[in-house]
């Protein structure tokens, strides 16, 4: 019988999953995209992308909606074929000129972004819906070990309009991985979730997959989910793969001003080439040989800009503007040779008070320097 009232949970989210390492492990699988082009009529959804997902990784596609993330997904899944190139599954051909492969075939489990499960059926049905190869007393004994270990086995016989979005969520997780799939796609999982769950449910998430040892491909929009979550990020823009590589490695050294735009805000001011080094009203930093000049497009993180200790020299700026954010203080700063104030975020304790005149220094690891023609957005 259903329940008539929503279960209302009272412990903290990371105190409802189950005993961690009880998770039944499998033999991960290596996924390979190989010049892969997908188009819908006149418009290329993916064009051209190649990379591999590598055994146990766990690996996040990033990027602004309608750049391809998800129909990358749906080709490694088997619901969408492409139209170039080829999808390689432990070095066999899954999609492309010469052969396709069902998705039952694959052994590559799915988690959607709305989860997806059967209004009709109960936890414990939904959860053994993809063991219909087993006798159902198995099944059965299966999807309820998964649900003891994400801590809902106590609803195994409620349905899933009884539970809260963060508890169906881990419904999804649970069904997706009892066929104990060699890779794991997951569409933009946390999205329905509230900012005060996102967090626990990613950790115990990333636990419970480096548990069951298959190798995932994430969809996400959010670069601090993939830099939480991943080993490896692939940037995608308009249907290209831009960057590929760790979290650092894409944080540290973005390929282009879009892609450093894209992991956090930035400052950009204009600044003048000569011998190597970029000049700019807030100090003289190294230019890449990229850069040909005379001018440049220099790219600073709010973050890079911090004020003076006693007895330093720096570049003077007037505060406009200062928004209080717990820890930190947001400040609008004003410097000579510039039309528009920047943006400094600094420490509570360090920050001056509006209209105050203080001494500002820039760390080069937040400076990004790129030709002039990268002013276009993401």
């Amino acid at each position: 019988m259903r329940s008539a009232e929503p279960i209302r949970e009272e412990l903290p989210e990371s105190r409802r999953w189950g005993t961690r390492g009880t998770a039944g492990a499998t033999f991960a699988g290596q996924l390979t995209f190989e010049n892969v082009s997908r188009r819908f009529g006149r418009t290329a959804a993916v064009e051209d992308v190649s990379f591999t997902l590598k055994p146990g990784e766990i690996a996040c596609l990033l990027g602004p909606s309608g750049c391809g993330k998800t129909t990358l997904l749906r080709i490694a899944a088997g619901i969408d074929k492409p139209d170039a190139g080829r999808l390689l599954f432990d070095g066999q051909e899954m999609a492309g000129p010469e052969r396709f492969v069902p998705p039952e075939k694959r052994n590559i489990g799915l988690m959607f972004q709305d989860f997806a499960l059967f209004p009709h059926l109960s936890i414990i049905d939904n959860v053994a819906f993809g063991l219909n190869s087993l006798p159902k007393g198995e099944a059965r004994g299966i999807a309820l070990h998964a649900l003891e270990r994400v801590g809902l086995a106590h609803y195994a016989h409620s349905y899933p309009h009884n539970l809260s979005g963060g508890e169906q969520q881990r419904v999804a997780l649970a069904r997706a991985l009892v066929p104990r799939p060699q890779v794991l796609l997951m569409d933009e999982p946390f999205s329905g979730l509230d900012q005060r769950l996102r967090e626990s449910v990613r950790a115990e998430t990333l636990t419970l997959l480096r548990e069951t040892r298959a190798s995932c491909l994430l969809v996400t929009h959010d670069p601090v989910e993939a830099m939480g979550l991943a080993d490896r990020i692939f940037l995608m823009r308009q249907g290209r793969l831009i960057q590929a590589g760790t979290p650092e490695e894409l944080y540290r050294h973005p390929a282009d001003a879009p892609a450093a735009r894209f992991f956090s805000d930035t400052d950009e001011v204009r600044g003048e080439v000569r011998d190597g080094l970029v000049v700019t009203p807030l100090g003289t930093f190294a230019c890449p040989e990229r850069v040909k000049g005379p001018d440049a497009l220099v790219l600073i993180r709010p973050q890079g800009i911090r004020r003076a200790a006693a007895g330093e020299t720096g570049v003077e700026g007037l505060v406009t503007e200062t928004r209080f954010q717990g820890d930190d203080v947001k400040c609008r700063v004003l410097f000579k040779g510039l039309d528009e104030p920047l943006t400094a975020l600094l420490g509570s304790k360090a920050a001056p008070q509006r209209g105050e005149t203080a001494l500002f220094r820039v760390d080069p690891d937040h400076v990004f320097v790129f030709e002039l023609a990268s002013l276009q957005p993401i």
